[in-house]
């Protein structure tokens, strides 16, 4: 018996794992960023303000993105695109979403956007690793048939009771790329060097996971011949390691300009002090080299004086 995808109810109401895993990863996910922010030097609160505005602009996003790819259902019944609740949320439209809202907000709020991004990346794929967990309660999200009785056991595949069949469980194949992506990107985060760089990774890194894994699902959006999702993933692979590198040749020559300022990849404030104190000790030694010359050519020249004054001196 597969597991109800209603967790419980209220007032009659249903409540889905599905809505519970998603809170959940959007709770984990804003303590994780105001962690980050405040190492940043941000005020961590600054994290519930965003999250107040791109919670909804990633709904909108998933919405927006799922019906366009699927008008041919809702263009004779338009009120059914409100009825997010029926399911039909795409994941890259909630990234586009919350992208937009990242904009706005770093605008609003005078803030660098890509500092922004490095904040929300972690706790944006770790809310996508919990999410897809939603997909295996509501049975969705599954691969190609799976036949062979020998690969018929999770969690290589799936069990589909509406269709009595196994299927690939992409879902989980997904859901464990994303963790790995996720505890990668927390380890990259002690050695950033430029504003962005993070997120970039997450742009690339996920996109790499879900270009492959998009091939072997059922449920695919398209676009003529294509599976949107991939073709998006591949813009994206291509996008982020172009800007990847071109941000590194902008940046990194005025970091090694400014290396000893107090900005990001300067020298460590011990260090730059060590480095202050040894110019300070040359200095003094040359002072000290200059006073004895001085001296030196004074005492000679008091000699000179002293013998042209009449003091006799024998010759032989």
């Amino acid at each position: 018996m597969w597991p109800d995808p209603v967790a419980f109810q209220i007032f009659g109401r249903p409540v889905y794992w599905y809505g519970i895993l998603i809170a959940m990863g959007v709770l984990l996910g804003i303590h994780l960023a105001m962690g980050y922010a405040r190492r940043l030097n941000y005020d961590p609160e600054m994290i519930l303000d965003f999250a107040l505005l791109a919670i909804p602009f990633a709904i909108i996003g998933a919405r927006v993105y799922y019906v366009v790819f699927q008008w041919e259902i809702y263009k004779n019944n338009p009120v059914d695109i409100f009825k997010i609740w029926e399911g039909g949320l795409a994941i890259y439209g909630a990234v586009i979403g919350g992208i937009v809202a990242g904009v706005i907000f770093s605008r609003w709020r005078k803030i660098n956007f890509w500092d922004l991004a490095d904040i929300a990346a972690p706790s944006l794929i770790l809310g996508q690793a919990i999410g897809r967990w939603g997909n295996f309660f509501n049975q969705e999200a599954y691969g190609r048939l799976v036949t062979d009785s020998a690969w018929q056991w999770f969690p290589f595949a799936v069990y589909i009771e509406a269709r009595q069949e196994w299927h690939m469980a992409t879902f989980f194949y997904e859901s464990m790329w994303n963790l790995l992506v996720f505890i990668f990107l927390m380890s990259y985060r002690k050695r950033r060097k430029v504003s962005g760089d993070i997120f970039l990774l997450y742009l690339l890194l996920y996109s790499c996971g879900r270009i492959v894994i998009e091939g072997l699902r059922t449920d695919s959006l398209y676009w003529g011949p294509f599976r949107v999702s991939q073709l998006l993933a591949g813009l994206l692979i291509v996008f982020s390691v172009v800007m990847f590198v071109v941000r590194r040749r902008r940046v990194e020559p005025a970091i090694q300009d400014d290396i000893l300022s107090d900005g990001e990849g300067a020298l460590p404030v011990d260090q730059a002090e060590e480095h202050q104190t040894d110019e300070q000790e040359v200095q003094a030694r040359q002072d000290d080299s200059k006073d004895g010359e001085k001296k030196d050519s004074e005492s000679s020249h008091a000699d000179g004086n002293d013998g042209a004054s009449g003091e006799k001196h024998d010759v032989t």
